[in-house]
This record gives C-alpha cells, structure tokens and sequence, in this order.
C-alpha cells in the first residue's frame, strides 16, 4: 500500500476528507488540524492501495492541493490492518500491478535530468565499452550496460510522448543529445590514447569475435530492443524493479557508442556506422516499445487504459 500525506489549507480540508471516504481503496484516514506550520494548514494521512491511487491523486490535486499545500507518496510493504486488507480487496485490480501515474512521471522525470552524476556514470560507461572492446571481453561490456544511465531518459521519452509532458520531453532529449556526445567524445581521447600506446590496433579489430554482435544489426536487433522496453517500463510502473538489471543486460546501447568510437579511431568506418545502427536501432526500440506499454496498461484506477477499454466493449458491445 501507500501511505498519504496531505498538507492542505483549513478551508480544503474538508474536500480533501470527501475525496479519501468517497474511494474504497482509502482507508486509515487521520487529520491533524493546524499541524502544518510551513505552508500553514491541517495534515491528512491515509493508506490507500495502488490501484486506487491516481483516481484519488487526481481529486486531491483537482482542490489545488499541490498549489497551496503538498501531496507526498509513500511505499509501505508491510501493514497489518483488517481494514486495509480490505481496501486491498475493494479497490479494482492488482496492487503488483497497479500504475500509479504520478509517481511514474517523477521517477522518470528525476533518472532523466542532466546532471554531473548523469554524466560521469554515462562517460564510464562509454569508457568501459572501449575497453571492452579493445581486449574483446564480454564481461567487461556487461558491465558498461550495467552502469550505464541512458534507459533513464528513454524511458522519460516514452512516458512524455503519452502524457505529453513537453518539460520532461526536453529534459529527456537534453540528457540523450548531451550524454551520449560528450561520453563519445572522451571515450574517443582515451582511444587516441590507447591507440598511440600499442593497446589498440586495427590488426586487433580485425580478431574482435566475442563482442562482435555489438555492430551487427539484424531482426533480432529489433526484437531485443523492443522487448527491453517493454520490460524496462513494467518494471517502473509496478514494484518489480529488480528486473530493469536484466533490461540493462539485454540492450547494446552504450556497447554501440563505445564500438564505434573505437572503430571510426582506427578507421573501420563500416563497423562504426553499424554500430551506430545498432545505437539507434535500441534506442527507437525502447521508446517504442514504453510507449505501447503505457498506452496498453492502464493509466488511471478510475479511467482504465486500452485493456479496459476492451474490455468494457466485450461485455456491453459483443456479449
């Protein structure tokens, strides 16, 4: 469940309690009156499940709430209530499965700011795929997808072109666009490097057949972009974020940029325009594939999404 805070002014606290008794979902429901100090106001509390939770955040934030006051979101994994159990049971659909789409839009929004972190861990990463690259060891290009931050971004993409959320398209446009060139552009100082040392040579490219499928770009290609995507934005939307490391896994995205770095260093521009292919071709892939995800699951415990919809039109249109 969630836990709610609401910091609200006097005079909406009332509408504010409306909201949370009108849905099942809501439950445990406290007020505090005149305990806000900064803004003033009173504090409401309440657990609410999951799948209940955009259709009463969006009638709390309709009373303005997020103008005068605050809305603050919590996971709790564990409370023991009878009554909460049954809000549980009350409240349509799945809690493993229950999108709630603001707290979505804020992950996304915070992995997908250009920041000095953002930076540093994309241009190691980049630095891990050359080196990767040049001793042709498969483990050290794992770990450069490991490492790498770029779904961050991909995923705010995908979440912005639905909710149409231009503020996060941009911040999410601005970490790609800048992330990607500067990580290349040191990794290509360090391949310079590498190269005037002996540590890279052409010869050397020539034997490269452990990390070679990073520049070949096929069907499957496709296929494993679109699935990562896929997998990468259910992670986000539901608690089951431990698999966006097999997401990382999976996607040859920051492998590409460090392989055509380290191609175009030594001249084989065929092998570095493939790779960028492939960069390319993984990062549509996700976007793609997060934006049917979220278009299909739904958005909203009260409005539903495409599966809804279909639903919804089985029963009262066919049946």
């Amino acid at each position: 469940m969630l836990q709610v805070r609401v910091i609200c002014p006097a005079e909406t606290t009332d509408a504010a309690l409306a909201v949370l008794r009108a849905d099942p979902g809501a439950t445990l429901v406290t007020v505090q009156r005149g305990a806000a100090v900064d803004p003033a106001g009173d504090l409401v509390e309440c657990m609410l499940a999951r799948e209940a939770a955009d259709g009463v955040l969006e009638g709390l934030t309709g009373l303005g709430i997020t103008h005068s006051g605050g809305i603050g979101l919590e996971q709790i994994d564990t409370v023991l209530s009878d009554v909460a159990d049954e809000a549980v049971e009350a409240a349509p659909g799945s809690p493993s499965d229950a999108v709630v789409w603001e707290e979505l839009v804020a992950q996304t929004g915070e992995a997908s700011t250009l920041t000095p972190s953002y930076l540093a861990f994309i241009t190691i990463a980049c630095l891990l795929a050359v080196v990767g690259v040049a001793t042709d060891s498969p483990v050290t290009i794992v770990g450069a997808m490991v490492v790498g931050p770029e779904f961050g971004p991909l995923a705010g993409t995908a979440v912005a072109l639905v909710s149409k959320d231009f503020r996060l398209a941009a911040h999410s446009s601005l970490a790609l666009l800048v992330g990607f060139p500067v990580a290349m552009a040191i990794a290509w100082l360090a391949t310079l490097l590498f190269r005037n040392l002996g540590w890279i040579t052409r010869e050397g490219m020539d034997n490269i057949h452990n990390v070679d499928f990073i520049y070949k770009v096929g069907p499957f290609s496709v296929v494993v972009a679109l699935l990562a995507g896929a997998a990468g934005m259910l992670a986000l939307m539901t608690p089951k974020s431990a698999a966006l490391v097999g997401v990382f896994i999976s996607v040859t995205t920051i492998p590409a940029a460090g392989f055509a770095v380290v191609a175009a260093t030594v001249g084989e521009w065929h092998k570095a325009f493939m790779s960028i292919g492939q960069l390319a071709v993984n990062m549509v892939g996700i976007v793609v594939a997060g934006v049917l995800v979220l278009w299909v699951r739904p958005r909203y415990g009260k409005r539903g999404g495409a599966l809804d919809r279909l639903k919804r039109w089985w029963l009262t249109d066919v049946r």
